[in-house]
Order: structure tokens, then C-alpha cells, then sequence
């Protein structure tokens, strides 16, 4: 076939197509229908979404039940001891007080010694009256009966110092009737006079006697003269009152 014979049918397309509607984009004409396609792989996981918004406060609940009481705990440790803290202020003076009684300690002394008329022999049992007053201010011995009477509480030395002449001499320290200390001394007819000492401590109580006591009857060598003395004395050591700041 010519050209000029095919020049009628190309004219006829063009003018088909021309006169035709436009086919969708990616929509091709087919005369046959295909198989599906194999499904593509998963996509991507997309971004996290934004918060949601706060929903609204629930409903307030019955109170429950009262639990059981739980058991006690032990104590725990002591906790470690803080820091001394700072030192308070200075407290104000107070009031000054009255004014106290002065203290006084107690007293008690005494000294005696025989006289010349009371060397003549003695009887035992008796009471030797140091009839010669030296000291005796609180007024505790008698020199009538020769004992010492306690008025202060406390503890008492006592000391006897005789001189034996013309016969041995002994005699004890009585306290109350009880004797507390014995003293000896023999004379052997020797010129001159021989000396005996002897003393003790005895705790008293007020109303208490001391004195000394001949022991036998032939031991009376109790002497005193001008040159020579025989002496009792006696004195607080120290009292038993400590209830008073005061003592006569």
C-alpha cells in the first residue's frame, strides 16, 4: 500500500484519539486482567504520639476498717550523744542570805590533884577525890566526890599520874562501875618515892562517870606533897554532835 492509500486511515486515528476522553494518570487500558501482586513489606514505625491529657480525679472511697493494733517494738539503740551546747548566760545575783550562827566547838577538860590531907590510906572501892582544883571550867568533875560526870558526847582521854611512897599502889580507871584500865606499882621501902602513869581513851555518852578507884587494901600508896603530886585529867577528844553548828 501507498502512501497516499494509508494517508485516509492515519487522518481517522488522529481524529479518534483527539475526539476521545484522556485516560487517568497511571490507568492503562488493558485487554486482559493480571494476578495480584506479592504484599509489600511492613512500613516504619511512626513517631510517638504526644500525651494525653490528665482524666478527671476519681470519686472519693468509704474509709476502711480499722486494722488491729500492731505489736510493740522493741527499743531502739540509744542515739550517739550530741554536741554540748553553748554555755548560758550568766544568772543574775541573788539576795544575800542572813547572817549564820558562828560555830563554837564543844568543850570539856579538866585537872586535879590531891592535897596533902588526902594521902592518908584509902579504902578499896572508893573513889579517890583529886580535891585540888587546877583546871575545870565547864565544871565536869567534882573534886567532893572525885568523878567526872559527861556532858558533852564524844571521845575522852583520861590520865592519872601518882606518886607511890611509903607502899605499892594499885587502881583502875571506872567508867560507870566498870573498870576500863588497871595500873600497878610496887614500892620496895626505897628513900625516895617512886612514880606510876597510866591513861585512857573512853568514849562517853551525857551522863557518863569516870573516876578512879582504889583496888586493894594494901596497895594505898597514893602520896602528895609540897614537891610532889599526883594528878587526874581528863578532856574531849572530839564529839558526836553533828546536828548543830553550835555547841555550848
Amino acid at each position: 500500500m501507498t502512501s497516499l492509500q494509508t494517508w485516509p486511515l492515519s487522518l481517522l486515528l488522529v481524529i479518534a484519539v483527539h475526539c476521545s476522553n484522556p485516560l487517568e494518570d497511571n490507568k492503562i487500558p488493558s485487554l486482559c486482567t493480571g494476578s495480584p501482586g506479592i504484599p509489600g513489606s511492613p512500613g516504619l514505625h511512626g513517631s510517638p504520639g504526644q500525651p494525653g491529657r490528665d482524666g478527671r480525679d476519681g470519686r472519693d472511697a468509704p474509709p476502711g476498717e480499722k486494722g488491729e493494733r500492731g505489736e510493740r517494738a522493741e527499743p531502739g539503740q540509744p542515739g550517739i550523744r550530741g554536741l554540748m551546747g553553748d554555755r548560758g548566760d550568766l544568772g543574775e545575783k541573788g539576795e544575800k542570805g542572813t547572817a549564820g550562827e558562828c560555830a563554837v566547838a564543844p568543850k570539856s577538860a579538866f585537872s586535879a590533884k590531891l592535897s596533902e590531907a588526902r594521902t592518908a590510906p584509902m579504902a578499896v572501892g572508893e573513889a579517890v577525890r583529886f580535891d585540888k582544883i587546877g583546871l575545870n571550867e565547864q565544871g565536869d568533875y567534882n573534886p567532893e566526890t572525885g568523878r567526872f560526870t559527861c556532858r558533852v558526847p564524844g571521845v575522852y582521854y583520861f590520865a592519872v599520874h601518882a606518886t607511890v611512897y611509903r607502899s605499892s599502889l594499885q587502881f583502875d580507871l571506872i567508867k560507870n562501875g566498870n573498870t576500863v584500865a588497871s595500873y600497878f606499882q610496887i614500892f620496895g621501902n626505897w628513900s625516895k618515892p617512886a612514880s606510876l602513869s597510866g591513861g585512857s581513851l573512853v568514849h562517853l555518852i551525857p551522863g557518863d562517870q569516870v573516876w578512879v578507884q582504889m583496888a586493894m587494901n594494901e596497895y594505898t600508896g597514893f602520896y602528895s606533897s609540897s614537891k610532889t603530886d599526883s594528878t587526874f585529867t581528863g578532856f574531849l577528844v572530839y564529839s558526836d554532835w553533828k546536828n548543830s553548828a553550835v555547841f555550848a
